[in-house]
């Protein structure tokens, strides 16, 4: 499927003479960002006159108290308007060698970023093992706990108090903790809120190691749900916010990589301490520790440049965005271009309460498409089936006859599966991109879901049986890891614009860990009812339905700006369905159906300009 976004991006061979814009501006002209009929993808800065260009550097460093730096602006910003012909600029604007060395180098070699970016990165990262180390440290603990606790019958009562339990994270998040995002986001910052994120994923996970009642329990792991909620909205966009737009994809798909690290880490937890006498408090307990190295190496972090430019805080950004960067010519093309794009959200999207803004998430179209997207791609996690073996995976092969310590040893795999197929994605998200890596990995997941299933059906005693639901479990998760387990987060980071980004982050988060808890909370009695081939059919048909909704609601986002991505959203629906339908499907047929390598996929996206063709067709008026 990569093929589809490789020719949906391409720029056009020719520009139709009768294509109207949907809503013309004069100096801030730019495409309407509620409704751009023509998919077009238009820089605001290109266009304009290079004197008028000049003139509008001049007042934005008087304004923004950046005058020290005017050099770099009035080159910066002669980048940012023509990208691709850095190297053809003249005049005193001309860069030197070292400036051209230095952009040049950001293109052929976009791996060699500032140490301080690694460090942003990787100090964020660092907290997602929180939350996949706590799902594995439940998935263990379940074995044990709830004879302790004395609900450990077969009643709906004790089945539910169970699920709550092993749910109480996800509830805190979904109710409490995404909805704190926006607030918290507002008042202290991306490094503020990620600090008090932290403190909440290590009093009561540790609180949790040491509760003799199951109130207690459900307590503590509500609270840590807060923390983790908070942390889980604000750590990708963080870290979107900070990564050029090149090699976005895989720096915050370093959250999933380290949710998987901490998959992993739990499983491992759970064998070393499986004959202890308290091991399943320190299967519950164990996942504080990658809090506290968050909680410190976040003090060592600059904040978010555009978080700082939001609040008209620009001496600032350029502070941060100085450390994040090679050189000041990048500094100065980023913050102008993040500034031009800024000023457009800024007339369409005006100013707004929280209130305000979550309404909007549904009625603004631009903002509206967005939240369908991350919605989609969100929910998907959950329909997938991946949290029913993350949370249940020792409960499920004990009831495909294994033992205690065979079902956990066999958890321990499947982390291991998890984490190390998590690694492709490194390349893959942002060559390949985010739809493309779904559309092709869901298909794959449904029918190992299951094949893993089925495989329950061989008697018992056959040897085949064990290895059999072992083998498609773990194909399951290498499928999973490098598709539906970074996308996510990733793209629900990016596809927002700056003014609504913290509410719909939140939302999106809401949405995952919600029903996750629902998840949660109803397996035990779809695994009693249906048992596990029964469970795993159903989640695979929630596969089938997973493709289809990303295929017609989830548009490709890679190596996209996120100012770009305003145009992207701003495509209507019913033009971007009628394009997989009309376009995509027939070419997708020719070319792998029937093996018709000559076919062409038209390209939905389109680079272009709105003022070069205004000036062009101003001009053939006059002749």
């Amino acid at each position: 499927m990569s093929d589809i976004e490789k020719h949906s991006i391409e720029p056009p061979k020719g520009v139709a003479n009768d294509e109207k814009l949907e809503q013309g501006l004069d100096v801030s002209e730019h495409v309407n960002l509620n409704t751009n009929l023509q998919a077009k993808i238009i820089n605001p800065l290109e266009g304009i006159p290079r004197d008028q260009l000049m003139r509008d550097v001049e007042a934005f460093v008087q304004e923004k108290g950046l005058q020290e730096h005017v050099e770099y602006f009035r080159k910066g910003a002669l980048v940012a308007q023509n990208p691709a012909n850095f190297e053809d600029i003249d005049g005193p604007e001309a860069l030197n060698e070292t400036e051209i060395a230095v952009l040049q180098k950001e293109i052929l070699h976009k791996w060699r970023l500032p140490w301080k970016l690694y460090l942003t990165i990787i100090t964020c990262s660092i907290g997602a093992a929180v939350q996949g180390w706590d799902q594995t440290g439940s998935n263990g603990a379940t074995l044990f706990f709830p004879a302790y606790y004395g609900i450990d019958s077969d009643s709906t009562r004790d089945k539910i108090l169970v699920g709550l339990i092993n749910a109480g994270p996800y509830i805190g998040c979904a109710v409490i903790g995404c909805w704190l995002s926006d607030p918290f986001n507002n008042w202290i910052g991306r490094r503020g809120t990620i600090f008090l994120a932290a403190h909440f994923c290590i009093w009561p996970v540790i609180g949790s190691a040491f509760s003799h009642t199951y109130a207690q329990q459900l307590t503590n792991r509500l609270l840590m749900g807060i923390g983790m909620g908070l942390k889980a909205a604000t750590v990708p966009i963080f870290a979107a916010e900070n990564a050029p737009a090149a090699v976005r994809g895989a720096l915050v798909m370093s959250w999933q990589m380290w949710t998987a690290f901490g998959i992993f880490l739990g499983t491992a937890i759970n064998l070393a301490v499986y004959y202890s006498p308290i091991n399943w408090r320190l299967m519950l307990g164990a996942p504080f520790i990658p809090a506290v190295p968050l909680l410190v190496l976040i003090y060592f972090c600059p904040e978010s440049p555009r978080w700082l430019m939001k609040k008209n805080r620009y001496a600032k950004a350029w502070d941060s965005l100085i450390v994040l960067r090679h050189h000041p010519i990048q500094v100065a093309r980023d913050m102008y271009s993040i500034h031009a794009q800024l000023n457009i959200e800024n007339e369409i999207l005006s100013k707004s309460n929280y209130v305000t803004r979550f309404v909007q998430l549904f009625t603004i179209p631009r903002v509206r498409r967005a939240t369908y997207a991350a919605f989609t791609v969100m929910i998907a996690q959950q329909l997938c089936g991946i949290n029913i073996i993350a949370f249940y995976s020792s409960t499920v092969f004990e009831e495909a006859s294994f033992t205690q310590f065979q079902a956990l040893l066999a958890s321990f795999g499947f982390g291991a599966v998890n984490w190390l197929f998590a690694f492709p994605a490194f390349w893959t998200i942002d060559t390949f991109g985010r739809r493309s890596l779904l559309l092709f990995t869901f298909p794959q997941m449904t029918w190992t879901l299951l094949a893993a299933g089925l495989s329950t059906l061989i008697p018992m005693g056959n040897p085949a049986r064990l290895g059999l639901v072992a083998l498609f479990i773990y194909l399951f998760a290498a499928f999973y890891s490098p598709g539906e387990g970074p996308v996510p987060f990733t793209y629900s980071a990016e596809v927002f614009p700056l003014s609504h980004r913290e509410v719909g982050m939140g939302f999106a988060v809401a949405t995952c860990l919600g029903w996750a808890a629902v998840l949660g909370i109803t397996f035990p009695f779809i695994l009693s009812r249906l048992g596990t081939v029964g469970a795993f059919g159903l989640y695979a048909g929630f596969n089938v339905l997973a493709f289809f909704m990303i295929f017609f609601l989830v548009p490709e986002t890679k190596q996209r700006t996120l100012e770009e991505l305003d145009y992207v959203f701003a495509v209507p629906t019913n033009k971007f369905v009628s394009y997989q339908v009309t376009k995509v499907v027939p070419w997708w047929v020719k070319r792998w159906v029937l093996f018709q390598r000559s076919a062409q996929l038209e390209p939905l996206y389109h680079q272009g300009s709105a003022r070069r063709r205004e000036t062009q067709e101003n001009r053939d008026e006059k002749k």
